[in-house]
């Protein structure tokens, strides 16, 4: 059974009928799946009922506004046999509620106005149930209603109102802006959504499209100066425009933007007569002294304007600047004005666009000219100098009342009043000079000293008689000139470096001098020892006649040990005109030298300086050794007080090895055996053979001039035999504590037969010989040539 639809649809509503077919194939074949073998041998097929739903869409209106329920469609099953067994059921969204079923007819009506623009369309199912059985004679199917657009919603502009702008003088056609307006209804459904745009004010200026919406100039040259804003009202309207279509408005307030196209425009082209400019003459250079100003209709940049003076007798005095803020010309003053010389000036004034579009160049040149007077005002004025700055000389130590210098000043006014002179008072420092009221002379007041001050500052002021409120001031420096005033001395007060080598004709130190004065030829000095002192034995002095003197020693040999400081007196003359002379004490001191005359030691604390040691490093290492010091002290005052007897107990009295972990002094150990009398049998005799019992000389003397020592003596004597001896004794000591003890004794053979080479138990001698050659042996001689020196210096001490 297969079961069909049938579909009898016209708007408003459709109706559905549900068929049922039952299709029965007979066949002789073997039964297989889903076969049934009859019992006269015949084979039926049973076939699996088949349905396949097509539903379509219920339409409904929307904004139904009649008494009665509006009629939807109906539901119909081919086993209804219209005797009411079969039941139709209705779910889903609005159903019982917007939508309603009759369940023995199966007819859908809607209960309620309904709004395509809320909601479109709604999904609903349908089941057809036997009455009695309940059961269900078809599965349940899901099926749509559409609700069905009118046109009931009017097109609208969800950004207005609008601001735009565009530039004045535009083209027709320039575009200005596109509007876009909205209708809520169906676009897919009639011409309720299809909406054409009109302009209902601001023609004929403006345009618009009616499919896109873009307005558009319609005007040309439309000037911003002569109208500025506009208000343009467009209509959008649905069903293409029809009659009945809905409407809505919109509101573009169009703005017209500047451009270039006014040139710059002076009120009037001839400043004179009542419109002329007074600048009295003592306007200050670079200040402002009047504005002129052209007037240009454009705006911003559009507007701004460039002045200039365009002939030459204004533009050598005055300058013109354009005010950002007001756009005016400000008028300076280039150079001072001055009555007497001229009363007026004619200036030729440009104002010219500084942004010109091309586009309106055939308006003509952007610019204007005005002609301006400027008449120049008589002021009292100050006297003026005759100079900007005046240099005046005057020698050091002239007698008060020296003319200086004269300075001369003159009133400038017609008038040519008698003029006063003053320095000003105000000027800080002790007052060197003054001045005459009536003729300017400037004199000292006191003497100079130019060693003290070589250059002098004054100000003087200038006013007129007849107002002495009009000063006018001027520098004038003095320059004090030098005289021979002061004598020469030795540049240096240095001490000076004495080698202890050093040799007769060896120049020991140059000598310059120095003169507080000033010579315009350079200075020139002469030395000499003093005349009048005896004849220096140790130095002479040598004039190399170029400003310097050479120190020369006279002996050779100098001792720091026998005197350390010399004193040197020198005398210097200058060539000034009257010469002078000065003399100067130069201290010599004494130091040891290394070779090329370099110095190694002059003072105590030469050493340490040599070191680059300072005081605080010095007081450091002297802190760490006594801290040292300190510790080691401590260290050996713990050791000794953990010593231990020998004897533990004086009754335990037996024999031990005793084991000594000291560490012996070595040879500076006084209180140790000591181990060169037992090496050296010479020694042993005559040395002591009992520390606490000091033994007889002994000498075994022959013949006179011939005594034979111990130890030659001793050399004869077999070494069993001494060795014996020494055994017994040590058997015979009381001294020595009661363990057994082992004593080694080694016998050295008697000495070289070349004798030793040591100088130390030979006899001194004194030698005159020089050990100056030591030097040129290099450094490692230089200490055995120092010893010698030593040495011999002593002698001679």
């Amino acid at each position: 059974m297969t079961r069909k639809q049938k579909h009898d649809c016209s708007l408003p509503f459709c109706t559905l009928y549900l068929y049922t077919i039952n299709h029965h194939h007979v066949s002789t074949k073997v039964p297989s799946k889903n076969q049934t073998k009859l019992a006269n041998g015949e084979t039926e097929v049973h076939h699996r009922p088949k349905r396949g739903w097509i539903w379509n869409q219920f339409f409904v209106l929307e904004e139904h506004m009649g008494p009665e329920a509006q009629y939807v469609g109906k539901l119909h099953s081919n086993s209804d046999k219209g005797d009411g067994s079969v039941k139709y059921i209705l779910s889903g969204e609005g159903a019982g509620t917007i939508f309603i079923i009759d369940e023995v007819t199966g007819d859908i009506h809607a209960t309620k106005s309904l709004d395509r623009e809320r909601k479109t369309h709604y999904v609903l199912h349908a089941q057809a149930l036997d009455r009695n059985t309940k059961e269900a004679l078809e599965p349940k199917s899901e099926f749509i209603i559409k609700v069905q657009d009118i046109n009931d919603n009017a097109p609208k502009f969800p950004d207005g109102p609008f601001v735009a702008m565009v530039p004045e003088m535009s083209e027709v056609g320039t575009s200005v802006l596109q509007v876009t307006a909205t209708d809520a209804d169906d676009p897919t459904y009639g011409n309720s959504a299809r909406i054409v745009y009109s302009i209902l004010q601001g023609q004929p200026y403006f345009s618009v499209d009616p499919k896109t919406g873009i307005i558009r100039t319609a005007l040309a040259n439309m000037d911003r100066e002569a109208r500025e804003h506009y208000t343009v009202v467009i209509q959008a309207k649905d069903m293409a425009g029809q009659v009945g279509g809905l409407s809505g408005s919109t509101t573009i307030n169009i703005t017209l933007t500047d451009v270039n196209d006014n040139p710059p425009k002076f009120p009037q082209s001839m400043y004179n007569h009542g419109n002329f400019l007074y600048v009295p003459e003592s306007a200050q250079v670079g200040k402002p002294v009047g504005k002129i100003k052209a007037n240009d209709e454009d705006l911003g940049i559009n507007a701004d304007i460039k002045y200039s003076i365009i002939n030459s007798e204004g533009a050598n005095m005055f300058s013109i600047s354009t005010d950002r803020d007001t756009r005016e010309g400000i008028l300076s003053l280039k150079k001072p004005l001055n009555y007497e010389k001229k009363k007026s000036y004619t200036l030729h004034i440009e104002g010219m666009n500084t942004h010109v579009d091309p586009r309106f160049s055939y308006l003509g040149s952007f610019k204007d000219t005005a002609t301006l007077k400027i008449t120049v005002g008589d002021v009292d004025e100050a006297p003026v100098f005759s100079m900007d700055y005046y240099i005046m000389e005057v020698y050091e130590n002239a007698p008060i009342g020296t003319e200086v210098g004269t300075v001369t000043a003159q009133d400038p006014d017609i008038k040519n009043s008698p003029v006063r002179y003053y320095l000003d008072i105000k000027e800080e420092g002790e007052r060197y000079f003054k001045i005459d009221e009536s003729h300017g002379i400037i004199r000292t007041i006191q003497p100079l000293d130019r060693e003290d001050m070589p250059w002098h500052n004054i100000t003087v002021m200038a006013s007129d008689v007849d107002n002495p409120s009009l000063l006018s001031h001027v520098p004038a420096t003095v320059q004090v000139l030098d005289v021979n005033d002061n004598p020469p001395e030795i540049a240096t007060q240095e001490e000076g470096i004495v080698c202890e080598s050093s040799r007769p004709g060896q120049v020991i130190q140059t000598v310059t001098a120095m003169d507080k004065d000033d010579f315009a030829n350079g200075q020139r000095f002469s030395f000499a020892l003093p005349s009048h002192l005896p004849v220096n034995p140790n130095f002479t002095l040598k004039d190399n006649e170029d400003g310097t003197a050479s120190i020369i020693a006279r002996r050779r040999r100098f001792s720091h040990l026998t005197q350390e400081l010399y004193e040197l007196p020198i005398v210097v003359w200058d060539n000034g005109e009257p010469s002078l002379s000065g003399t100067s004490t130069l201290t010599l001191r004494v130091c040891p030298c290394q070779r090329h005359g370099r110095v190694r030691m002059c003072q105590g604390e030469a050493f340490l300086s040599s070191a680059g040691l300072s005081t605080g490093a010095l007081i450091a290492i002297l802190l760490c050794i006594v801290i040292l010091l300190a510790i080691v002290v401590l260290f050996i005052t713990l050791r000794r007080s953990k010593k231990e007897p020998l004897i533990i107990s004086e009754e335990d009295v037996r024999e031990n090895v005793v084991t000594y972990d000291d560490e012996g002094g070595g040879e500076e150990d006084t209180e140790a055996f000591d181990i060169i009398a037992l090496r050296n049998p010479a020694a042993a005799e005559e040395l002591k053979f009992r520390r606490d019992v000091r033994p007889e000389a002994r000498q075994h003397c022959g013949p006179p001039r011939t005594c034979q020592s111990p130890a030659l003596e001793l050399d004869e004597v077999d070494v069993h035999e001494f060795i014996k001896q020494r055994l017994v004794e040590a058997d015979t000591d009381t001294s020595v504590p009661p363990y057994d003890s082992l004593q080694t004794y080694a016998y050295e053979g008697q000495g070289s037969p070349t004798g030793t080479i040591s100088p130390l138990d030979s006899p001194g001698t004194q030698s005159e010989q020089d050990y100056n050659y030591l030097d040129d042996w290099g450094p490692e001689f230089q200490k055995l040539a120092e010893l010698y020196e030593e040495a011999e210096s002593e002698i001679m001490t």
